[in-house]
């Protein structure tokens, strides 16, 4: 008890330098833990981010782009594919459900997305009940995400207008952007349902009936009926196979292992990871030094107190400890800072993340690779102290007095 009392005096005796380490520390840590938070929302993501969907019907492009579009309500569609399609794909044998979706307008920022009602019991389970409402059943009826709802305050019976485009204020650029913008502006949707949290990207969608896109866009019509993609659960994952060649074989279509598409992209924010990882390894060099710098400062300082206290008996062990406890102390204090520092940012930059990317962020709760980065931290701040305490440690306890 003695001794933690001392190296708290310790510690406080030297405010700055104290907390320039703590800072340094927690600094590390902090930016530690968001990787991790990020990285586990990446991982979840990738896990609910399709469901039972194993296959994904498009146009021509971009395997990523396609599964990103449809599953994440992240970027630009690949194309449209014929409406016609869908009931090609739905009595194939070896599929078990498909739906089709349409996209290419938004609400405020949020895609509004077409999408048959029952998508919802098949990638959920028919026991997910709404929040408020009900599902939409005609045209202009919507149901929002929770995302949505809360952002932008909506309930239901709310009513509004949507606007052309993935993104807030985008337009064509093409003659009729100015019909587009009038077309958009007299069709109104009633809110009629509010989704629970789903923890998917769905939560800031707008979803409405299949058939909003060809009565908004005017063009779509009788045979020329579009949609943005066809989501297909197979019966088996041979069954997805066979789909996959049997589909993708259609000129201007491909058909995609959503799987495979999902994995591309986590494949692709893990290198990014790893480019952040170097600026953190940087991080944890210059806490070490910190932890360093300060130790050897102590030693300098208290050469009078350490050859006091070796002359009043205590042993070279006693001062040793000391050292490195203190080391171990400062540690420990900014690695609990930098843990409910990491925690906090990512609380409060959640809805930017979330709606940025689409990244679920679940903070305060403890993550494997939290406990790794507990015992990391310390024995960093271990190895960090032996030196400054070995150089205490060796000199003589006469010398130090008369220094």
């Amino acid at each position: 008890m003695k001794l933690i009392i001392l190296l708290w005096h310790n510690v406080i005796h030297r405010k700055m330098l104290s907390l320039l380490t703590i800072f340094s520390v927690a600094v590390t840590v902090a930016l530690v833990v968001f990787l991790l938070l990020c990285s586990n929302g990446v991982e979840q993501g990738a896990e609910k981010g399709y469901g039972p969907f194993e296959v994904t019907i498009g146009a021509k492009g971009s395997a990523s782009q396609l599964a990103l579009n449809t599953y994440y309500h992240i970027g630009a569609p690949t194309g449209n594919v014929p409406y016609s399609l869908l009931e090609e794909v739905s009595k194939d044998e070896f599929v078990d459900r498909a739906y089709a979706m349409t996209t290419g307008d938004n609400y405020n920022g949020f895609p509004i997305v077409g999408m048959e009602p029952e998508y919802f019991a098949t990638r959920y389970g028919a026991d997910k009940q709404m929040a408020q409402g009900k599902l939409y059943d005609k045209l202009g009826d919507t149901i929002v995400g929770a995302h949505v709802a809360n952002s932008l305050g909506l309930h239901v019976g709310d009513k509004f207008q949507g606007a052309h485009g993935l993104v807030q204020g985008e337009v064509d650029d093409d003659g009729d952007a100015a019909d587009e913008h009038d077309q958009h502006h007299s069709f109104t949707y009633t809110v009629v349902g509010i989704l629970p949290p789903l923890m998917t990207s769905d939560d800031r969608a707008v979803f409405t009936t299949l058939d909003y896109a060809w009565a908004v866009h005017e063009s779509q019509q009788g045979d020329k009926k579009e949609v943005t993609t066809i989501l297909v659960k197979p019966k088996s994952l041979l069954g997805a196979q066979s789909i996959k060649t049997k589909f993708g074989q259609i000129s201007n279509v491909q058909a995609i292992y959503t799987s495979k598409a999902v994995a591309d992209v986590v494949n692709v924010v893990d290198k990014g990871t790893q480019a952040l990882s170097v600026v953190t390894v940087i991080c944890i060099l210059l806490a070490a030094g910190s932890i360093v710098l300060s130790l050897i400062a102590a030693v300098n300082e208290r050469k009078k107190d350490v050859g006091l206290l070796r002359l009043i008996g205590k042993s070279k062990r006693f001062i040793w400890v000391s050292l490195i406890g203190e080391g171990i102390l400062l540690t420990f204090i900014g690695l609990i800072f930098g843990i409910f520092v990491g925690h906090a940012g990512g609380y409060l930059s959640r809805e930017a993340v979330f709606e940025y990317s689409g990244l679920q962020i679940q903070t305060w709760h403890f993550m494997p690779g939290e406990g790794l980065l507990v015992v990391g931290t310390l024995l960093i701040g271990v190895l960090a102290s032996v030196g400054p305490a070995l150089q205490a440690y060796r000199v003589d306890p006469l010398q130090l007095f008369k220094s």
